[in-house]
């Protein structure tokens, strides 16, 4: 008997002395539980204050994205999704603190603020009883929830670009305010709902999506490139009066085409109508998009170029002066060189991120030093081109006056379809937005592309 009191003493003095403390944990860890508690998200809002995303309460303290302008702004507002495995296997991830079930900015602003929006999750340690049903709270580390961010996008303004470009049409627009380069509109199409990816997409949705051959992932504003046509002969022009290869009083015979050796050039309006337009100076070549003026032998390759590579002829010269041949740009790009030419020469990088003070600006703007008397020629080519007797049919009249510049560009198609362009700046002092429309292989700037650029002018002036 006293052998056994004595053993049971001894397994006592373990459980209660020796190993006491850890099987005080096994026991404290049997009845408490700790609950992560995510933090939401930063609001992305647009200029006016406007909220462009929610995040929708879920249960345990999780929240779902919610994108409340969705195919209007889905590419540059971008989508969250949760982290995968392999991703949260790698150290990129685990040292930033991400764990299982977390979601993460994938493209767009969700992307390149995701160290603001993210926020910091918060941990809850809660007493449970033997079903798990919650007893008590012991502890609690509060969420902190993602920083804010106001945006440039205009909301409204985003939306009515949706509804003017063409439904079953492909393309871009890009509508920005010149004097600052912030993004007001961004749009490309076809566009998608960022929404399929936050609620929970199965894998046939995904094959859908990435096996369309339209490509609705694509954010064609800044990743599709295209010739520019002839929305490049603002470039040319402003080259060539730069380098004094031409000057106000230069004038060009219109002789309809030109023909180097087997090879010809014609003008595109002697292309369709067989008729010539004279002696022809900067303005009108840029009112009437005249190709035989950019064709001009001053227009020559520098040697240096010529002398790196053999295989460039005076017709790629011609070709690329009129934003044709080996000349790819993006929408942004043509966007971007537009207001160039509303800023009075000044290049300002383009932001998605409202600009709040005037130094913001100062840093983002630069001056190209470009004579006054080049923009001056060149804004009054534009406004031309927008008048009666220009190629901008569309917008003649238009209350405010509209500086613009047609384009159509062959990209070889064996229907010999062409992409329509327009860009265009208003009003002509102090312009406040600029516009930019790409529509894939729809026909002529002026018939497919302007009418969409003058409704996204009257939403805007009719304010």
């Amino acid at each position: 008997f006293l052998f056994i009191m004595f053993i049971l003493f001894l397994r006592l003095f373990d459980l209660t002395i020796v190993n006491g403390y850890q099987y005080r944990e096994l026991s404290d860890s049997n009845r408490t539980r700790e609950i992560i508690r995510h933090a939401p998200r930063g609001i992305l809002y647009d200029r006016t204050g406007k909220p462009l995303v929610e995040n929708t309460p879920l249960e345990e303290y999780r929240y779902r994205r919610t994108y409340l302008y969705p195919e209007s702004t889905a590419h540059v507002i971008g989508y969250v999704n949760e982290l995968t495995s392999s991703e949260l296997a790698s150290e990129f991830y685990s040292l930033r603190g991400y764990r299982m079930g977390d979601q993460i900015g994938r493209v767009g602003t969700e992307d390149v603020f995701e160290e603001q929006l993210r926020g910091r999750d918060g941990k809850e340690l809660v007493e449970v009883d033997a079903t798990g049903t919650i007893l008590r709270t012991i502890g609690r580390n509060p969420e902190l929830s993602g920083e804010s961010v106001m945006l440039s996008l205009d909301a409204n303004l985003s939306q009515a670009v949706e509804r003017a470009f063409p439904k079953d049409k492909k393309g871009a627009v890009i509508v920005s305010k010149p004097l600052t380069g912030e993004i007001l509109a961004m749009y490309s199409s076809p566009s998608f709902s960022p929404n399929v990816f936050t609620g929970g997409m199965n894998e046939e949705q995904y094959k859908t999506l990435t096996n369309d051959p339209d490509l609705p992932l694509l954010n064609r504003t800044i990743g599709g490139v295209y010739p520019p046509g002839s929305t490049f002969k603002l470039v040319t022009a402003l080259a060539a009066l730069e380098e004094n290869v031409i000057t106000s009083s230069t004038t060009v015979e219109d002789t309809g085409v030109i023909t180097i050796g087997q090879f010809t050039f014609p003008n595109w309006y002697f292309k369709q109508y067989g008729k010539t337009e004279g002696m022809v100076d900067i303005t009108r070549a840029l009112q009437r998009s005249n190709d035989i003026f950019f064709y001009n032998d001053r227009f020559q390759t520098p040697q240096d170029l010529e002398a790196r590579s053999n295989e460039w002829y005076l017709g790629d010269t011609y070709h690329v002066s009129i934003g044709q041949g080996y000349l790819l740009t993006t929408p942004l790009q043509v966007n971007a060189w537009t207001n160039v030419i509303a800023n009075g020469g000044t290049v300002c990088r383009p932001t998605i991120k409202k600009i709040e003070s005037g130094k913001q600006k100062k840093d983002m703007c630069r001056d190209l030093h470009i004579k006054k008397e080049t923009i001056e020629l060149i804004t009054i080519g534009m406004k031309k081109a927008c008048e009666s007797g220009g190629t901008g049919w569309p917008l003649f009249g238009f209350r405010i006056p509209v500086a613009c510049k047609t384009g159509t560009a062959e990209f070889g198609d064996p229907q010999n379809k062409t992409h329509a362009w327009f860009t265009a700046f208003a009003p002509l002092v102090d312009p406040e937005i600029s516009v930019t429309v790409l529509v894939e292989g729809a026909g002529e700037g002026s018939d497919v592309a302007a009418p969409v650029a003058k409704k996204i002018f009257e939403e805007w002036f009719s304010r």
